[in-house]
């Protein structure tokens, strides 16, 4: 994933700060092409910051009813 306003670097690869930060990048702003791991997304969702809509969508994806 390409993000021109954000230095990665300053993010050690790995971590969980990166973790969530490249989580919300990719739900915000677009995969393209590239898949979510399940696993992250229900481990993270709650500390993501996403929109309410985008994060009731995942949660029905994730959780159903």
């Amino acid at each position: 994933m390409y993000n021109w306003s954000t230095d990665e670097k300053s993010l050690p690869q790995g971590s969980e700060a990166h973790t969530i930060w490249r989580l919300e990048q990719a739900v915000n702003f677009g995969l393209h092409g590239e898949r979510l791991s399940e696993a992250e997304l229900r481990k993270y969702l709650p500390r993501l910051s996403l929109d309410p809509h985008r994060r009731a969508f995942l949660e029905l994806l994730l959780y159903g009813d």
